[in-house]
């Protein structure tokens, strides 16, 4: 299993966090877009995910309400920025338990012979703001939603 890599250099208002998974890349764009497969792997494995919105396009928001077992909810939400291809995607991301922090997103995809670089970039307003992001988790977030992605990737293979 390949392993999730993320950087976050102090002092940097930014978190990348790259991995390579054996899927090709249209399949990848398809797990980031088809919302019944976004539930399946975005955020930590010990929330569930539901979609509010989800508007693809560019100007098109979304909404996204994560949930604890103990019915604890989590908002979040965004613009779309650009048109979504298979080779990349932007978007802002507002937590609502901390408004005024917007952070602006991007996500690419590479092929590289059958397999996939992912590569997502998180800018954050400011060097503070990020490393209270990293404070809550957000790291182990990002490790745990890849290792789920990568097993829904697994599972689609097996099905195609």
């Amino acid at each position: 299993m390949a392993t999730t890599q993320i950087i976050a250099e102090p002092g940097v208002p930014q978190i990348v966090v790259s991995r390579e998974f054996d899927a090709p890349r249209d399949l990848l764009f398809r797990a980031h877009t088809d919302p019944d497969l976004l539930v399946q792997w975005l955020g930590p494995r010990e929330l569930t995910m539901t979609i509010d919105r989800f508007d693809l396009r560019d100007g098109g928001t979304w909404r996204f309400v994560r949930w604890d077992v103990d019915g604890n909810d989590y908002g979040f939400h965004g613009v779309f920025h650009g048109e979504p291809s298979a080779s990349g995607m932007v978007w802002t991301y507002d937590a609502e338990g901390t408004p005024g922090h917007v952070v602006l997103e991007t996500a690419t995809f590479a092929e590289l012979g059958g397999k996939t670089l992912l590569t997502q970039n998180s800018v954050f307003q400011s060097a503070r703001d990020r490393d209270r992001a990293l404070q809550s988790g957000v790291a182990d977030a990002a490790i745990d939603s890849m290792d789920r992605l990568d097993e829904l990737l697994t599972r689609l293979a097996l099905v195609s």
